[in-house]
C-alpha cells in the first residue's frame, strides 16, 4: 500500500509543517501555471489582452471556486472514515462522489457554455476586450471536466494523509502548460485561447495521474461491485458536505464578481492593474491554501478518531504558522512589488505600476486576517460543520459588495480595500463560531457535560444534603 499519513498521532506542528509543505508546492505550481499564461499574454500579448483574461478572473473564481469547494467537501466524510478506520464506508463515499462529479460536471459545463456571453456582459466588460475575454472563458468553461477530475481525486489523496502526490503531478502539469503557452502562441499564434487550452490541457493531466494513484496504489480504495451501489445514505452525507462549501467559495466569487464589475467600469487600465496585483497576490497566498487544506484533513481525521484535545492544539499551531508568513509576506511585497509588477507588464504599460503596487501593499496588509479565514473556515468544516462555514462566505460577499458600491464615490482606493473587509467581516463569524461548533460536537459525542444536566444533577445533591 501507498504511503497514507495518520495525523491523529504526533506532535500538531511537525505534522501539520509535514503534510502542509507537500501541499503548499502543489498550491504553488498550480498557481505557476496561472501565472505563466498571464505573464505571456501580458507581455507578449499586450495590456489588451491581460485585461481580457483579468476581466474574466472573478467569473473563473465564481465557477471553478465552487468546483473547489464541492470536491473538498466530498473529501471531509472520506477523511473522518479514515480517522475511524471504517474502509468500506470510505470506499461508498469515493464511489458516490464519482457519480456526483460526472452528473454535476456534465451540469455545470453546459449551462455555463450556454449562458457565457450572457456573464459577461453582466459583469460589464468593456467592449475592446470582450470577444478575446470571451474567447478565453468559454474554453475554460469548456475543461470544467478536467477541474473535476483534479480536484476529486487529489481530494481523496489528501484524505488519507497523501499529500504529496497531488503536488507532483502539479509540477508535470505546470511543465506542460508553459510549454504548450509557448507552443500555441507563439507558434501557431492562437492568442489568449491558446493560453486557455493549455491551462484545460494542463489540468487534465494532473487529474488522470491522480486518478491513477487512486485506482492503482491504495488497498483501501480496491472496490467490489456492492461499493458501486447509488447510495442515498452516502449521497445525503455528500451533499451535506460538498454542496455548502461549494457555495461559499461561489458566495465568495460573488462578491469578487460585483467588485470586477465595478472595476471594468473605471477602465481598461484599472483592469490591468488589478489583474497583476491579484495574480501576484494569489501567489503569496498559496501558503494559506495550504493552511486551509491542512487544517480540513487534520480536523476530519482527528474527530473521526475522536481525539478531541488535539483540535485546539493543532489550530493554535497553524495560526502561529499563519501570523509569522503574513508578516514576511506584507515586508516582502513592500520591497519588491515594483519588480514583481513588471512580470506582468510591457513597456507600454509600465505606468501602471503604481497602481498594482497600491492595491497589492493595501490586500498584503491584511493577510493575516486572511489566514485565519482559511484556517478557521476549513478547520470548521473538517469537523464536519460546512452548512456554517458558509455563513462565512455570505459575510465576505457583503464585505465585498458594500466596498464595490464606494468605487463609483472614491475610486480605485475602495477597491483596494474590498477584500480586506471581507476578509475581516468572515472572521467575526468564525472565531466565535469554532468554540460554539467544537462545543456540540463534544456535547454530540458525549465528551462534554451539557450544563442542564449538571444544574439537575446539583439540585438533587444539595436537596438530599438538606433532607439528611
Amino acid at each position: 500500500m501507498a504511503s497514507s499519513k495518520d495525523l491523529t498521532r504526533g506532535k500538531p506542528m511537525s505534522l501539520i509543517l509535514g503534510f502542509g509543505i507537500p501541499l503548499l508546492f502543489g498550491f504553488l505550481f498550480q498557481q505557476l501555471y496561472n501565472v505563466a499564461d498571464t505573464a505571456i499574454v501580458g507581455r507578449f500579448l499586450g495590456y489588451k489582452a491581460l485585461a481580457a483574461v483579468g476581466s474574466t478572473g472573478s467569473v473563473n473564481f465564481l465557477v471553478i471556486g465552487f468546483v473547489m469547494g464541492v470536491c473538498n467537501g466530498f473529501s471531509i466524510p472520506v477523511a473522518q472514515m479514515f480517522g475511524a478506520g471504517d474502509f468500506k464506508q470510505l470506499r461508498r463515499y469515493v464511489t458516490n462522489s464519482l457519480w456526483l462529479c460526472i452528473f454535476l460536471a456534465a451540469a455545470i459545463t453546459a449551462v455555463t457554455l450556454i449562458f457565457c456571453a450572457e456573464i459577461l456582459a453582466f459583469t460589464n466588460t468593456p467592449d475592446d476586450i470582450f470577444q478575446r475575454a470571451y474567447t478565453y472563458i468559454f474554453t475554460i468553461f469548456a475543461g470544467i471536466p478536467a477541474y473535476f477530475l483534479y480536484n476529486m481525486t487529489a481530494g481523496i489523496l489528501r484524505s488519507l494523509g497523501d499529500s504529496k502526490t497531488p503536488v507532483s503531478w502539479l509540477v508535470i502539469a505546470s511543465v506542460v502548460n508553459i510549454v504548450l503557452d509557448v507552443v500555441f502562441i507563439f507558434c501557431f499564434k492562437m492568442d489568449v485561447f491558446g493560453a486557455a487550452l493549455a491551462t484545460v490541457i494542463a489540468q487534465f493531466v494532473s487529474g488522470f495521474g491522480c486518478l491513477w494513484r487512486v485506482c492503482k496504489s491504495y488497498a483501501v480504495l480496491k472496490t467490489d461491485r456492492d461499493d458501486w451501489h447509488f447510495s442515498t445514505k452516502h449521497i445525503g452525507r455528500l451533499f451535506l458536505m460538498g454542496l455548502p462549501m461549494g457555495l461559499q467559495y461561489s458566495i465568495t466569487a460573488i462578491g469578487s464578481v460585483m467588485l470586477q464589475t465595478a472595476v471594468n467600469g473605471l477602465g481598461t487600465s484599472y483592469v490591468t492593474a488589478v489583474t497583476a496585483a491579484n495574480k501576484l497576490s494569489m501567489f503569496m497566498c498559496c501558503p494559506f491554501d495550504a493552511m486551509g487544506s491542512t487544517m480540513a484533513t487534520y480536523a476530519g481525521q482527528n474527530v473521526g478518531s475522536q481525539k478531541w484535545e488535539r483540535l485546539n492544539k493543532g489550530l493554535g499551531a497553524c495560526v502561529l504558522l499563519g501570523l509569522i508568513y503574513s508578516a514576511a509576506a506584507f515586508l516582502f511585497l513592500l520591497a519588491a512589488g515594483n519588480s514583481l509588477a513588471m512580470i506582468f507588464l510591457d513597456e507600454e504599460s509600465k505606468h501602471l505600476i503604481p497602481l498594482v503596487k497600491q492595491f497589492l501593499t493595501v490586500l498584503s496588509a491584511f493577510y493575516f486576517p486572511l489566514a485565519l479565514v482559511n484556517i478557521v473556515r476549513f478547520f470548521i468544516q473538517g469537523m464536519g460543520f460546512s452548512p456554517t462555514a458558509t455563513v462565512a462566505g455570505l459575510l465576505e460577499m457583503v464585505g465585498r459588495w458594500f466596498v464595490a458600491h464606494m468605487v463609483t464615490l472614491y475610486g480605485f482606493t475602495a477597491a483596494c480595500f474590498a477584500s480586506p473587509a471581507a476578509w475581516i467581516l468572515a472572521d467575526a463569524f468564525l472565531i466565535p463560531a469554532y468554540f460554539i461548533c467544537k462545543r456540540r460536537l463534544l456535547r454530540k459525542n458525549n465528551a462534554l457535560p451539557d450544563p442542564k444536566k449538571k444544574a439537575v444533577s446539583k439540585s438533587n445533591s444539595e436537596k438530599c444534603c438538606t433532607e439528611s
